[in-house]
C-alpha cells in the first residue's frame, strides 16, 4: 500500500483518518500533533526569552512514550534559547526492571545532551517497591501505594528544579482509557482534577502555586504509533510491563477501548474530546465549590487537604517514619 501524499511504501494505516503513511509523513504526522500541543496548552509563552527561558521537566522513565517526548521535544527545541530541557527519572526500587528502563533513559539523553536527574525511592523515602509489594501492609495494589510516592517526588523535584511545566509521556490510549474509567466510576470530582492535570496551565491554576503545572503533549498520539516511531526512528526505550501491576480494571477498560476502536474508528478522539468539556466543567464547579484549602504536611511539609500528606499516612504503613 502506497502513502496517501506520497508515492513511497506506506509504514502504518491510521483507521481513524483513513491515511496510509510512510516513514516521512509518519514521522511529520506525530511531530506535528506533539508540537499543536504545545502551542495550544501555551507551554512556551509569549514571555518566554534567552534570558529568562522557560524551563520544562520531562518524567523520564525510559519507557517508549516518555523517550519518544524527550527525543522530539529535545530535537524540535534544541536551538531555541527560550527552552531549557530537564529529565527527571525515578528509581523506585524495582530490580531489573527499572534498571533496564533507566539505562534506556541515560542513553537517550546522552544522545540529547540533556541535563539527567535521578531520584530513588530508597535514598527519598528509605523504601524499595519490591519490598512493599511483597509486605503490603495496607492490603492494597503496589500501584497504590508507588502512585503516590511517584507524583510526590515529580511534584517535589519538578519545583526544586524550577519547572515551568512539567511534562508526562501519556499517550491517546492513556489518557482515553483514564477518561472512561472516571465516567464509570462516576468519580466527577476527580475528573476536575483530571482537567488540571492533563490541560496544563491556565489562569485558575496560576493563582494556587503549590504545584508546578503539569501537561501531556502526546495524549493526542496513539500508544501504537508511538511504539512504531520508536522502533523506526531508533528512540532508545525499555517496553516492558513493571512485575508489580495489577491494574485489573484498567486492563479491562483498555480491552474495550481497543475493541470499540476497532469497530468505530476514531472513538479515542471522541471520548478524550467530550472528556476534555466535562472535566472543564467539573474543574470550574469543583474550584468554585468544593475545593478544600491546601495546608502544608505537619511531617514533611508538602502541600496537603489534611494534617498530613497521603505520602506521609503510607510511609508510615511501611515502617519507614
Amino acid at each position: 500500500m502506497e502513502c496517501t501524499k506520497c508515492d513511497q511504501p506506506a509504514v502504518m494505516h491510521a483507521a481513524y483518518s483513513g491515511t496510509h503513511l510512510c516513514e516521512t509523513h509518519f514521522r511529520e504526522s506525530v511531530e506535528r500533533r506533539v508540537r499543536k500541543r504545545v502551542r495550544e496548552d501555551d507551554l512556551l509563552p509569549a514571555s518566554a526569552t534567552p534570558a529568562d527561558p522557560v524551563t520544562w521537566v520531562i518524567g523520564l522513565s525510559g519507557g517508549k512514550d516518555s523517550t519518544v517526548l524527550a527525543q522530539i521535544l529535545a530535537e524540535t527545541f534544541e536551538s531555541d534559547p527560550r527552552v531549557e530541557l530537564v529529565a527527571l527519572s525515578i528509581h523506585e526500587g524495582i530490580e531489573e526492571y527499572r534498571d533496564e528502563s533507566l539505562e534506556a533513559a541515560r542513553e537517550l539523553v546522552a544522545d540529547l545532551d540533556v541535563e539527567h536527574v535521578t531520584v530513588e525511592y530508597e535514598a527519598e523515602y528509605g523504601v524499595r517497591m519490591d519490598e512493599v509489594a511483597a509486605e503490603d501492609p495496607l492490603g492494597m495494589a503496589p500501584c497504590a501505594y508507588c502512585g503516590v510516592f511517584r507524583r510526590d517526588v515529580l511534584s517535589k523535584y519538578a519545583d526544586d528544579l524550577d519547572a515551568d511545566i512539567l511534562l508526562t509521556g501519556h499517550n491517546l490510549d492513556d489518557e482515553a482509557e483514564t477518561a472512561l474509567m472516571n465516567v464509570l466510576e462516576g468519580d466527577v470530582s476527580q475528573m476536575a482534577k483530571h482537567f488540571d492535570a492533563s490541560l496544563g496551565p491556565f489562569p485558575e491554576r496560576q493563582a494556587e502555586p503549590a504545584f508546578v503545572p503539569r501537561a501531556k503533549p502526546l495524549r493526542d498520539v496513539p500508544e501504537k504509533e508511538v511504539a512504531l516511531y520508536a522502533h523506526l526512528f531508533d528512540v532508545p526505550s525499555h517496553i516492558a510491563e513493571c512485575p508489580h501491576a495489577e491494574e485489573s480494571f484498567r486492563g479491562e477498560i483498555q480491552d474495550l477501548l481497543l475493541s470499540l476502536e476497532d469497530a468505530h474508528p476514531g472513538t479515542r478522539h471522541s471520548i478524550l474530546a467530550g472528556y476534555e468539556e466535562l472535566a472543564k466543567m467539573a474543574a470550574e464547579r469543583y474550584r468554585g465549590e468544593k475545593t478544600p484549602e491546601l495546608v502544608s504536611c505537619s511531617t514533611c511539609g508538602a502541600p496537603t487537604t489534611g494534617d498530613r500528606c497521603r505520602k506521609c499516612q503510607l510511609l508510615d504503613a511501611v515502617g519507614t517514619e
